[in-house]
């Protein structure tokens, strides 16, 4: 027997299952050790940061430490200090607080414990500028990677050639202390070395590697972040001896909250299809693909079938090309009202698990037959919008915005097509 109810609140209910299941408070304890005897430091960055350090304190009582995380993200921790900062794009405060947390660990002796807390959102938190590249270069090209459309494991590669902490250097600046950390999995793969830009995992990457990114994605970035780039002999992966001490675990990743919300699914008596946890590429092109498949499934249903749900994980992008406010969320939903023309029997959900969908304080959008002919009678062109890369807004006109504030976790994006 089936029971939905209402299929927009099924589904918010179901992407409020997967940000429940990776909230910090409920998962991270099992993965602590006993606290060490001795001095313990605990540092992290992220827009689950802060939630994470609340959580090690729940379990081993307050800490010394110092954890950066977006501004609107803080809490409430009795001795590790929580600094908020500016996220997509680095600030001042991050660049201060990245240069307080290195000499914090610089300081750690062999008979010491490091606790590094990472999770999605440390690379603009966690601030650090090579030598002869400004924070306001650094800046600019964050911003220029965000609009390029690159794959956020690109980005990231970038992002470690032109930093002081990123690609395992912040580990090597708390050696010879013994660092544990735990992450949050926000990218494709769940791989290490990406999340947050890997500041305790070493990287294999080259200056050319990230040259060719910049290439490769016509990415503008000035003269000095280029002369820096070329440097000869500047190597950024610390060597073996200075990591020799460090364990990376991920302790959350997107595939457990999709298996969440799957499971909530499959109770109420949903056939769910997993498209996979770490799809990439450009939002619109994926939505037009998984947009061809819900017309497949409804197409096929029988009388007396199940509803089925699709479901998807990993982070999209958005080559930006106009002057919109949009996101990757956004920006698939809009892109698959316009494929599914108003298909009876199809909704759909696309939210970033941590509340905020690119730049805006919107986790995502709703669709279902109804979208576009709301946008009619509100004034709004569909595919204006989209070509605009202005689905943001054109979702706040409809009604059709999802906004939750700060999760205080990020597992990336969390994708449900429902066919009834």
């Amino acid at each position: 027997m089936t029971d939905i109810g209402s299929p927009e609140t099924f589904l918010r209910t179901l992407f409020d299952k997967a940000v429940e299941v990776a909230d910090p408070m409920r998962s991270l304890a099992g993965f602590l050790p006993q606290k060490p005897e001795g001095r313990v430091i605990v540092v992290g960055a992220g827009k689950a940061s802060a939630r994470m350090a609340e959580a090690v304190e729940a379990a081993w009582g307050p800490c010394e430490g110092l954890v950066i995380t977006r501004y609107g993200y803080q809490r409430p921790c009795r001795g590790i200090e929580i600094v908020e900062a500016a996220h997509p794009v680095p600030d001042q405060a991050g660049l201060e607080a990245t240069r307080r947390m290195l000499d914090l660990v610089s300081g750690a002796g062999e008979g010491d414990f490091v606790l590094a807390l990472i999770s999605g959102g440390a690379s603009a938190l966690l601030v650090a500028p090579v030598e002869g590249v400004t924070l306001e270069e650094k800046k600019a090209v964050n911003a220029a990677l965000l609009s390029s459309g690159a794959p956020i494991d690109r980005m990231n590669t970038v992002r470690k050639h032109l930093s002081r902490v990123k690609g395992g250097q912040l580990a090597a600046a708390a050696w010879p202390a013994r660092m544990l950390t735990l992450m949050i999995s926000d990218v494709p793969g769940d791989d290490p070395a990406f999340i947050g830009s890997g500041p305790t995992v070493g990287d294999p990457s080259s200056q050319a590697d990230a040259l060719a990114i910049l290439e490769k994605w016509n990415v503008a970035v000035p003269e000095s972040v280029l002369a820096a780039l070329k440097k000869p002999n500047r190597v950024v992966a610390p060597d073996d001896e200075r990591l020799s001490r460090v364990e990376n675990v991920i302790y959350a990743a997107p595939r457990q909250s999709l298996e969440a919300a799957a499971e909530l699914a499959r109770a109420a008596g949903v056939e769910v299809r997993m498209l996979g946890d770490a799809l990439e590429g450009e939002a619109r092109e994926v939505a037009a693909v998984q947009a061809a498949e819900a017309l497949r499934v409804r197409a096929a249903r029988r009388a007396g079938d199940p509803p089925v749900l699709l479901l998807s994980g990993g982070e999209l992008t958005v080559t930006r090309k106009g002057q919109g406010i949009g996101g990757p969320n956004a920006e698939f939903s809009l892109a698959l009202a316009l494929a599914l023309d108003g298909a009876d029997g199809i909704h759909a959900i696309a939210c970033d698990t941590d509340g905020v969908d690119g730049a805006a304080e919107v986790a995502g959008a709703l669709v279902g037959p109804a979208t576009l002919a709301l946008a009619h009678e509100n004034g709004v062109v569909a595919k204006t919008a989209l070509a605009e890369n202005d689905a943001h807004t054109f979702f706040a006109k409809i009604g059709g915005q999802v906004v939750t504030g700060p999760t205080l976790t990020n597992v990336n994006d969390f994708r449900a097509i429902l066919i009834t």
